[in-house]
């Protein structure tokens, strides 16, 4: 047994040496030294080190594909359309631009999000029907051609949006 007020005496350094072999001797089993591979510690912690190697990380389900943008973020910025439009010729241009850039982009997050693209069924499916529909010409002309649709659709993910809070808040 160590005296505790030994450490007046002895100083702090040999107090944390004698500490430290008196843990140390306490560590084996008996009849072990500490450092003997044969150590009922030391197996039990190779075992556990190699049950943990062996398995695969689990998947994570808490955020997307790495370089797409959640779900949530791109829904806010497509929501902030509203508050544009086409008031004049040379903004009405950047409003559909913006609007077709925004709801591609929800269209990337939605395929890349935890929950999976069958969660995003309808949303996925309106999206699509617009680009069928654009047939790939981004130009100001059917743009302004497919207005309608282009917002109808802003329109109908946003109403969707709303029934699933979970997937923006």
């Amino acid at each position: 047994m160590i005296n505790l007020r030994a450490r007046h005496t002895l100083g702090a350094p040999t107090l944390v040496v004698a500490l430290a072999s008196l843990l140390l001797s306490c560590s084996g089993s008996p009849g072990t030294a500490s450092g003997d591979a044969a150590s009922p510690v030391r197996d039990v912690r190779k075992t556990a080190q190699a049950a943990a190697a062996d398995e695969p990380p689990a998947p994570s389900t808490a955020e997307p594909t790495p370089g797409v943008e959640k779900v949530r973020d791109v829904f806010a910025r497509l929501q902030a359309t509203y508050n544009d439009g086409c008031t004049t010729p040379g903004n009405c241009e950047y409003f559909l631009g913006r609007v077709l850039d925004e709801l591609s982009s929800l269209d990337e997050s939605m395929k890349a999000d935890p929950q999976g693209p069958g969660h995003f069924k309808e949303p996925l499916a309106w999206i699509a029907k617009l680009r069928a529909e654009l047939g790939g010409d981004r130009s100001f002309e059917n743009l302004k051609k497919h207005q309608a649709l282009l917002t109808g659709t802003r329109d109908r993910i946003n109403t969707w949006m709303q029934g699933h809070p979970e997937d923006y808040r």
